[in-house]
């Protein structure tokens, strides 16, 4: 059958400034990162003890969006992968396109109570391609079809020679193995994981400089096929797309936030030029999975802004008798420190959250001290100055808006 993600990327191609086309994942993929806790928190709960779903819960959700066929690829460790592509053969006779986390890097191992990913990120590879095509080593040619042939390569830029020039090496040895193989991937570009690697101002251009000097030296056959990276706001990205339209670029979804964060978030990034949407935890942390991606869909075809989706969501949500995590006017609203970007060039703007109807929220003092007002720069945290408890919480809320867990 053929895949929704070849025929769209073929069309944007053809017609960078006119194509409509819009890619969207659901990146399954947080047993990579986050082990038990990845498929998030049961619904059935007692004496609030906290307990998580199961990993047969996970991928059962997974094959539910798979047979929704809304999505256009299914990003997943590469162990359920095995297990939904090559043994279950679930993609087979589906539009939607499997893909597997092809590496793992350090900032990414987050164990309860580790501190693995607090200092700067070190490439890393968990997964086989092999294993991830066809569930063995050493596979026969005619066994690479087996399983997926996309991937998701990740790589975290700190700013610092020896830490960057050997993800860059190591980056370059998975192209090659890659292409040799026939192994497709996108690559997701994280924002540094340590304070001060980039004056926050400067952090936006310095990961766009960091994208078009990379694959500058990559010809064709071993470039990705589109980007994941963090949504710096309109101005980076209009930068971005304009500097080369044949450069499909993705956004990641970060931290469940409200749903208004998630509709507002894919909108936006649609119509300043963003041609995919990743989304982690904004999905898999939905009341309805199924209603919720649904919803995006309509987003990103303008059938429905993004505050009516909200009350739209909150009315199926009603219809189906189940209760939402959140009052309809607290979920028209944004809790996510959503960055936008305005003024002069290069400064990081945070807009004021604000209820329906356009009346300001009244943030907690927590998030009020961790926000910037608007129309101030946003100034990087003090390492020195700050407590170990302080550091691993400000480690902790990035890869929350990385993973979305």
């Amino acid at each position: 059958m053929e895949k929704s993600l070849d025929r769209k990327l073929q069309s944007i191609h053809a017609d960078p400034s006119g194509s409509k086309e819009f890619i969207i994942a659901d990146a399954k993929d947080a047993d990579m990162a986050f082990g038990i806790g990845a498929p998030g928190l049961s619904p059935e709960r007692h004496d609030q003890e906290l307990k998580y779903k199961t990993l047969a819960e996970y991928r059962q959700q997974i094959r539910e969006v798979i047979k929704q066929e809304v999505v256009d690829i299914v990003l997943m460790s590469a162990s359920t992968s095995e297990k939904l592509t090559i043994d279950e053969r679930l993609f087979d006779n589906s539009p939607i396109t499997p893909a597997a986390r092809a590496n793992d890097t350090t900032d990414v191992h987050v164990p309860r109570g580790g501190k693995l990913h607090l200092p700067p990120a070190k490439p890393f590879r968990s997964a086989s391609l092999d294993h991830i095509q066809c569930g063995h080593l050493d596979c026969k040619p005619e066994e690479r079809a087996y399983g997926a042939d996309l991937g998701l390569y990740s790589v975290t830029f700190n700013n610092n020679l020896e830490e960057d020039l050997a993800t860059l090496e190591r980056y370059k040895e998975f192209r090659e193995e890659a292409e040799r193989k026939k192994f497709r991937h996108f690559l997701e570009i994280f924002d540094p994981n340590i304070s001060n690697a980039v004056a926050a101002d400067l952090a936006p251009g310095f990961i766009n400089d960091l994208i078009a000097r990379t694959l500058a030296g990559v010809a064709s056959a071993g470039r990705p096929v589109f980007l994941k990276m963090v949504y710096h706001g309109p101005r980076a990205m209009e930068e971005l797309v304009a500097y080369d339209p044949h450069l499909v670029v993705g956004i990641l979804g970060g931290s469940a936030g409200t749903t208004l964060d998630a509709f507002q978030l894919i909108y936006d990034a649609r119509k300043y030029g963003a041609r995919v949407a990743l989304f982690g935890r904004k999905i898999n942390q939905a009341e309805h999975q199924l209603a919720f991606i649904q919803f995006l869909r309509y987003l990103v075809e303008d059938k429905i802004q993004p505050a009516d989706a909200v009350k739209a969501y909150h009315g199926v949500l009603q219809e189906l008798g189940i209760k939402p995590h959140r009052d309809l006017e607290t979920d028209l609203t944004y809790q996510t420190a959503v960055m936008s970007y305005g003024g002069e060039d290069g400064k990081t703007f945070s807009f004021p959250e604000k209820k329906a109807g356009g009346k300001p929220a009244t943030p907690s003092a927590e998030k009020a001290a961790a926000t910037p007002a608007a129309g101030k720069t946003q100034e990087a945290p003090n390492f020195a100055a700050m407590s170990s408890a302080e550091k691993l919480a400000y480690h902790q809320a990035r890869l929350n808006r990385m993973f979305g867990n």
